[in-house]
């Protein structure tokens, strides 16, 4: 299992692309509770707090698939820098000015969100050209879920750390820096200076003119609002048994059973397709959300977040493999941007739905929201299963095998083109 992440590791460029996405991208892993805690220190009350982080989130959403697209039209070092350094500009007009008047403070912030660099699906577009094999790539994308589990569980705790030691001012303004070098790091490389998007047809839907993708953005739209959804739920739990440290303690297990799931997904090597692969994945991550409704006992309800979980990162990385597929040609930055964008906003209705849900229908109704988003993801791609239907192997294979016969990075011969016509 290791050596398998070991040898993807030691490929050239592909340990630095790894790091330098994953410090890009916290300020975005940390933005809510850094928000919050600013918002607070300056005198403000948790309803402000929330909104400006909600103004955030949706100006994110807005902007990772505008910015997906321009990251394909004009390559990553012309977009991916100057976003994240207007989005860094945002927060230090937040910090300087503070909350009053608050209307400066929410433009600032939606400006931080909107020009939030696409850096997860900028990675993601380049692992083919970097990895050259189509397992290897398959493999890189079960670690680059990991990897985020691991990010969202630091990134906060370096937040409250830089707090501690400083103010929350200085911690956005510290954890900010740290994503512009982040992503000055992946824009240097050479594979992130070399790569290409393959040329587009113009259409203004974009990567949204596949049916294919459509029907992937409606499943993880629940499979988001599912996890969503635990967040709340999970903070209900822990104050029917009266204690503060038990919605830690059910993160923690639904984090290391996602971690446990990724690598024992990246460890093998998948035969074919992967839109089987993840309808059963997916129906196994659904499974695994139904017991949540039991809420037993304080050990046994850690046990079940840690199976909720294991499924988690598996459903990601074979979803990543199926957007690449099913991207039209010269589109698969914006498109993994829409994947992004549509498991961010699931989660954002799954968190506002299971609050009203604990007030009718007490904690196990919030578990419940998390169950039915699971259902409801598995019931799209069951009903979608004729669009998720790819070309036979053999005609993708000469679209990929194409793509990049005249393009070497790092001495790797890349196996096939991010952003291929499916």
């Amino acid at each position: 299992m290791a050596a398998g992440y070991a040898e993807l590791l030691g490929t050239r460029h592909a340990a630095r692309l790894l790091a330098g996405t994953l410090v890009g991208r916290l300020p975005n892993a940390t933005a809510p509770i850094a928000i919050m805690l600013f918002t607070r220190a300056e005198g403000g009350s948790y309803t402000l707090g929330g909104a400006l982080a909600a103004v955030y989130g949706v100006a994110n959403a807005v902007g990772q698939p505008l910015l997906g697209r321009a990251v394909d039209l004009h390559g990553q070092p012309k977009v991916q820098l100057p976003a994240a350094v207007l989005s860094a500009l945002g927060m230090l007009v937040l910090c300087l000015t503070g909350i009053d008047p608050p209307v400066l403070a929410y433009a600032a912030v939606a400006v931080a969100g909107l020009f939030t660099p696409p850096l997860e699906g900028g990675l993601r577009a380049l692992w083919p050209s970097v990895l050259g094999d189509g397992d290897k790539v398959h493999r890189a994308y079960a670690m680059d879920a990991v990897a985020q589990e691991i990010m969202f569980t630091v990134g906060p705790l370096l937040v409250t750390l830089l707090v501690s030691l400083w103010s929350p001012a200085a911690a956005l303004l510290v954890i900010n820096a740290i994503g512009v070098l982040g992503a000055l790091s992946v824009v240097a490389s050479k594979p992130s200076r070399a790569w290409r998007s393959a040329p587009r047809e113009a259409h203004w839907l974009g990567a949204l003119r596949s049916p294919g993708l459509l029907a992937l953005l409606g499943s993880f739209f629940f499979v988001g609002t599912a996890l969503g959804s635990i967040t709340v739920a999970g903070v209900a739990y822990g104050d029917d048994h009266g204690r503060t440290w038990v919605y830690g303690v059910l993160m923690a297990a639904l984090g290391l059973g996602a971690l446990v799931g990724g690598l024992a997904y990246g460890a093998r090597q998948w035969a074919g397709a992967p839109e089987p692969r993840l309808l059963v994945i997916v129906a196994l991550l659904a499974a695994g959300y139904l017991p949540l409704m039991l809420t037993p006992g304080i050990v046994a309800m850690a046990v079940l977040s840690g199976v909720a979980g294991v499924f988690l990162a598996p459903a990601l990385a074979c979803a990543f493999i199926v957007v690449d597929r099913h991207a039209p040609r010269g589109t698969v930055t914006e498109a993994f941007s829409w994947l992004v964008t549509t498991f961010g906003v699931g989660s954002a209705v799954g968190t506002g739905v299971a609050g009203p849900a604990v007030e009718l229908g007490g904690t196990p109704a919030s578990f419940a929201v998390a169950a039915v988003g699971g259902v409801l993801a598995l019931l799209v791609l069951l009903a979608t299963r004729r669009v998720l239907t790819v070309p036979p192997v053999a005609e993708v294979g000469v679209n990929i095998a194409g793509a990049f016969e005249n393009d070497r990075i790092g001495g790797v011969e890349p196996g096939f083109s991010s952003g291929h016509q499916a």
